[in-house]
C-alpha cells in the first residue's frame, strides 16, 4: 500500500499535476456557524429530504418494519390538533389549554444499523401536519451543540414553540449530557412538544457501559418515561444485496481522482484528524459545504477515543450530505481498535464503519477504469 501524501492538496512525489490548480483541502477550511444557522438547519438532511412513509420499503421478512410505518403514520396524524398546553379558542373567544394526551409524548425507534430508522424519522417530520418552522430535526450531537450556542433557557424557549422535535442517533455519552437532555426534554414535554428519536439502544439502557450510571439512573429512567419504544428489526440495508465495498485505492489513484473531480477535496488522513481537533463538531456540516467528494490518502487506525468520536461526527455529516469518500491506506473497517469496538461507544463506531463503507462504494466511479 502506498504511503500517505506529504501535504494535503499538493501533488505527491512522482505524481504529475493533472490540472494547474490543486484540489482544495478540508484542512484549510475553518467555518464560522452562527447560532441562527444551527436553528434554521434543524430539518432532515439532504439524503432524507424526500423521505416519506410511501418510499420506505419494508423487508417482507421483518414485520416490525411494516408495523413501524403504521404506528408512526398514526402518530403523525395525531399531531394535527392543538398541542398540550396550547390555548384553544373556546366559547365567547376565551382561550383554554389543551389537555395533554395520556401516555408518553414520544416514540423511540430502536434497531440495528441500516434498518431505515432515520428514513422513518424524516418521514414522520414530513408527515406531521405543521409548518416547517414548527418542526425540528437534528442529531443528538446537533441538539447539544444548539444548547451550547443558544444557552439552555433560550433553547427551551426556541424549541417550545415547536409541535415536534425529532432526535436522530440519540445516545448519552457522559453524565453531563444525561442531565442536560433529561431536563431539556422534560421542559419541552411540559410545553406540549411531541418527541421522536432513533437509537441503537432501548431508552432504559441509555448510558449503559459508558460511565458509572448509578448516580444518574433516575435521570435515565426519566428519559425512558417520555417515549414509547418501537423495535425495528432487520439487516443493514446499506449493504443488503450490494457488492463488497472496494478495497482502498493507491495514493496515486486517489490524487488523480481529486484533481479530475470538480468540487473534490484532497487531504492526508492524519492531517485531517489533527484539523478536526481544532474545529468544533457543530461546524463539521459547514466544513463540507458545496463538496462533491472527499479524497483521503493514508487512512490508518485512529489513535485514541477523542479522535475517533470526532471522526464519527464527520462521517455522519458526510453521509447525511451524500458526499462520496475515496481513500487509500487501511480499509474503513480497520479504523477502530478491538478495544474501541468492544467499549461503550461501539454503536457509534459500527455506525461510522457502515456509513463510510457506503460512501466508499459511492466513490468507486471517481477512479478511472
Amino acid at each position: 500500500m502506498s504511503s500517505s501524501s506529504e501535504a494535503a492538496g499538493a501533488p505527491q512525489r512522482g505524481i504529475p499535476p493533472i490540472a494547474e490548480a490543486a484540489p482544495p483541502s478540508l484542512c484549510a477550511r475553518e467555518p464560522h456557524v452562527p447560532a441562527e444557522r444551527l436553528v434554521a438547519e434543524m430539518v432532515p438532511p439532504p439524503r432524507f429530504s424526500t423521505a416519506r412513509f410511501e418510499t420506505y420499503i419494508p423487508d417482507p421478512n421483518q414485520p416490525s418494519q411494516t408495523e413501524a410505518v403504521r404506528v408512526l403514520s398514526a402518530f403523525a396524524a395525531g399531531l394535527g390538533g392543538a398541542r398540550a398546553g396550547e390555548k384553544k379558542r373556546g366559547l365567547f373567544g376565551f382561550g383554554k389549554k389543551a389537555s395533554a394526551p395520556a401516555g408518553p409524548r414520544g416514540v423511540y425507534l430502536d434497531g440495528g444499523y441500516g434498518v431505515g430508522k432515520t428514513h422513518l424519522l424524516a418521514s414522520l417530520w414530513h408527515a406531521t401536519p405543521a409548518a416547517p418552522e414548527q418542526k425540528a430535526f437534528g442529531t443528538f450531537v446537533e441538539l447539544t451543540n444548539l444548547v451550547g450556542a443558544l444557552g439552555f433557557q433560550q433553547t427551551v424557549r426556541t424549541l417550545s414553540e415547536h409541535r415536534l422535535l425529532c432526535i436522530d442517533e440519540f445516545e448519552l455519552d457522559d453524565p453531563g449530557d444525561t442531565v442536560l437532555v433529561s431536563t431539556l426534554l422534560g421542559k419541552l414535554v411540559d410545553a406540549g412538544v411531541a418527541l421522536a428519536a432513533t437509537s441503537n439502544t432501548l431508552p432504559g439502557k441509555l448510558g449503559e457501559g459508558r460511565f458509572a450510571a448509578t448516580d444518574f439512573l433516575r435521570e435515565i429512567q426519566g428519559l425512558s418515561a417520555h417515549f414509547r419504544p418501537l423495535r425495528i428489526d432487520g439487516e443493514d440495508y446499506r449493504h443488503r444485496g450490494l457488492p463488497e465495498a472496494p478495497a482502498p485505492f493507491s495514493d496515486e489513484q486517489v490524487t488523480k481522482a481529486a484533481y479530475a473531480t470538480e468540487g473534490a477535496t484532497l487531504d492526508a488522513f492524519p492531517h485531517l484528524l489533527e484539523h478536526l481537533a481544532r474545529v468544533h463538531p457543530s461546524r463539521y456540516g459547514a466544513l463540507t459545504d458545496d463538496l462533491k467528494a472527499v479524497c483521503l490518502t493514508g487512512v490508518s487506525a485512529v489513535p485514541d477515543q477523542s479522535t475517533a468520536l470526532r471522526l464519527v461526527v464527520l462521517a455522519d455529516r458526510l453521509y447525511d450530505r451524500e458526499i462520496p469518500v475515496l481513500a487509500s491506506g487501511e480499509p474503513f473497517d480497520r479504523l477502530f481498535s478491538e478495544e474501541m469496538l468492544n467499549g461503550g461507544y461501539r454503536k457509534k463506531y459500527f455506525r461510522a464503519i457502515s456509513r463510510l463503507t457506503a460512501l466508499a462504494r459511492d466513490a468507486k466511479g471517481l477512479v478511472e477504469a
